[in-house]
């Protein structure tokens, strides 16, 4: 053989050069994801290697012991991880002959007891003891009771309370497992559409701008002095019932105001809003439901305005509660508490509470500047009802170069004399009504009828948390009318499976920015909302766009619609008020 030395051995080079051409030494170079066919394993960090396959695992079926294939099991809930299922088909069972193996310690026991963390000490029953926790090294006193069993929570896992007791731990509360309910949009998003922004809440609680108390620019209408017999509690026995009383009442949009028409004309400011649409924009990161807002801008003006049958007419009830009210859709049957009779009796208490809480003395009442420019004796059956009606202005400008300033339309119920010094007070009404405690959707309310009185404190934070946003709006409505007094009713049903009849039990009353106070509203960030939502509209041209509040996520959306989107055709209408010069 050609190459090789005295004992025929052939050397390194020629055997190098006799191998074969290929791609280089190792396994081939591929891109591909999957291993003749089969798709790679999902695998976890944490997951440990074992056996290639193993064909003999015995789970609870014979295939992984959790149900076979995975299934949910909320006892795993927190336990399952990525790939963990997989993992499992792989591990290495343990070998026949580690069963008998031991361990033999020749230590002596010395009878003293060992105590470390996670040690629990149980004095018996009725007894106190202290359980150290494992994770978080704190010391949690608890009562024991026969057995040793706990009773109290301590904290689990996660870092939040577990309630111990007979039945174990307890993963969650009512709605964490509920499912995600699928609401409607207040309106109609048409295929010719087109998205210009989305802004999500987070992005709108950071905005802040600073706005001076507003200037009064001119004053309608006239209010009645409030009846202050209702601030005191009823007796059972002589509860005040609601009364139905017709009264002319308007709440009539931006656009449609023939004050509102007249200012803009005369370059009073920017914007123009009422404070119903105004107060649902400042306190739109609070809202849940649906709503919707039109913006028609005209040269450099920008007018907000309400739909015909605009959802953000309606006063919503527990619209905030973690175990809101369900529709039908969602597996209500009963028809009285579904979200939208709710908010039909709301809206028909409030119109008839305001009406019933102030004296109809024409003797004795405060006029305004001007008439009510919306009532007209002619035409109308019913005389108007107590009610005025301020046009103020707000300065929002970020500089003296670019003045920005927004005219407002709002409105007092009543008004009362100081106690102290006998000046008059203007006074905004409104009412809460409580539909039943028991029921699904009150948010674990209290008894108005046992606990106003000796627990008000905690009914009215119930409130507060259950209606955060109707709250804040109605806040936000008599800080902008410089309202002296806030009066909230507390209006409960005759019958709790009856909604066509009701009783007052009583009226608070408080200073708006002391109530706004109390609920961490900031007015701040509502001016920095409106600014935001205003630019984006200058910014763009002539036209009118819509802010869409999604029915299901914390966002908001600007849309800018053809010209004649929402004209009186009836198309485009949902459920709500009729806007106009309608009543309420």
């Amino acid at each position: 053989m050609a190459g090789t030395d005295s004992k025929g051995t052939a050397s390194l080079v020629d055997l190098i050069a006799a191998l074969p051409e290929g791609p280089g030494w190792g396994p081939q170079v591929t891109t591909e994801t999957t291993l003749d066919g089969v798709p790679y394993a999902p695998f976890s960090k944490g997951d440990k290697l074992g056996r290639m396959a193993d064909w003999t695992a015995d789970g609870k079926d014979g295939r992984d012991g959790r149900g076979g294939r995975m299934q949910y099991n909320r006892n795993y809930r927190d336990q399952q991880v990525y790939g963990a299922g997989s993992a499992s088909l792989f591990a290495a069972p343990v070998a026949e002959d580690e069963a008998s193996f031991s361990v033999v310690s020749n230590v002596r026991d010395t009878g003293k007891p060992r105590f470390g963390r996670g040690a629990i000490f149980t004095r018996g029953r009725g007894q106190r003891g202290a359980r150290q926790d494992t994770r978080a090294g704190r010391q949690q006193f608890q009562r024991t009771g026969r057995g040793g069993q706990q009773y109290g929570g301590g904290y689990d896992g996660r870092g939040g309370r577990s309630n111990t007791g007979a039945r174990g731990r307890r993963f969650g509360w009512k709605d964490y497992d509920k499912p995600a309910r699928n609401r409607d949009a207040s309106v109609n998003i048409k295929a010719d559409w087109k998205l210009l922004e989305e802004i999500d809440f987070n992005r709108l609680l950071k905005l802040n701008l600073d706005a001076d108390e507003g200037e009064d620019i001119d004053s309608y209408g006239f209010v009645y002095y409030y009846d202050r017999s209702y601030d005191k509690q009823p007796v059972k026995s002589a509860e005040r019932k609601l009364a139905v009383l017709d009264r002319a009442a308007y709440n009539v949009t931006t656009s449609s105001d023939p004050v509102i028409q007249e200012l803009a004309e005369k370059d009073e400011a920017t914007i123009f809003a009422t404070d119903n649409i105004l107060s649902m924009l400042m306190c739109s990161p609070r809202s849940v439901y649906p709503w919707d807002i039109v913006i028609v801008r005209q040269g450099n003006k920008i007018f907000l305005d309400k739909r015909e049958n605009a959802a953000l007419d309606m006063v919503t009830v527990n619209e905030n509660a973690a175990d809101a009210p369900l529709d039908a859709s969602d597996g209500s049957k009963d028809s009285i508490n579904q979200p939208a009779a709710l908010a039909e009796e709301a809206t028909y208490i409030n119109h008839n509470f305001a009406n019933q809480v102030v004296i109809e003395n024409e003797q004795q009442k405060v006029e305004m500047a001007h008439e009510n420019p919306f009532y007209n004796p002619s035409e109308e059956s019913e005389p108007p009802a107590s009610k005025a009606y301020k046009y103020r202005r707000f300065d929002l400008s970020t500089s003296e170069e670019d003045p920005v300033y927004l005219v407002v339309r709002t409105e007092l119920d009543a008004v009362q004399k100081n106690v102290i010094s006998g000046e008059d007070q203007f006074v905004t009404v409104h009412a809460l009504n409580e539909f039943d405690s028991k029921a699904q959707g009150s948010g674990g309310a209290l008894d108005w009828r046992s606990k106003l009185v000796s627990q008000r404190g905690a009914v009215i934070a119930t409130e507060m948390k259950n209606n955060s946003v109707k709250l804040a709006r109605w806040t936000v409505q008599s800080i902008l009318a410089k309202a002296d007094v806030m009066k909230l009713g507390f209006v409960s049903r005759a019958n709790p499976k009856s909604n066509d009849k009701h009783v007052i039990l009583g009226v608070i009353g408080w200073k708006p920015r002391d109530f706004a106070n109390q609920m961490n509203l900031s007015l701040s960030n509502g001016w920095g909302i409106v600014r935001t939502i205003a630019d984006m509209v200058l910014k763009r041209e002539d036209g009118k766009y819509v802010l869409v509040k999604d029915p299901n996520k914390p966002i908001l959306r600007l849309y800018e619609v053809p010209a004649g989107s929402f004209d009186e055709d009836g198309d485009d209408g949902v459920e709500g008020e009729p806007e106009g010069e309608t009543e309420e």
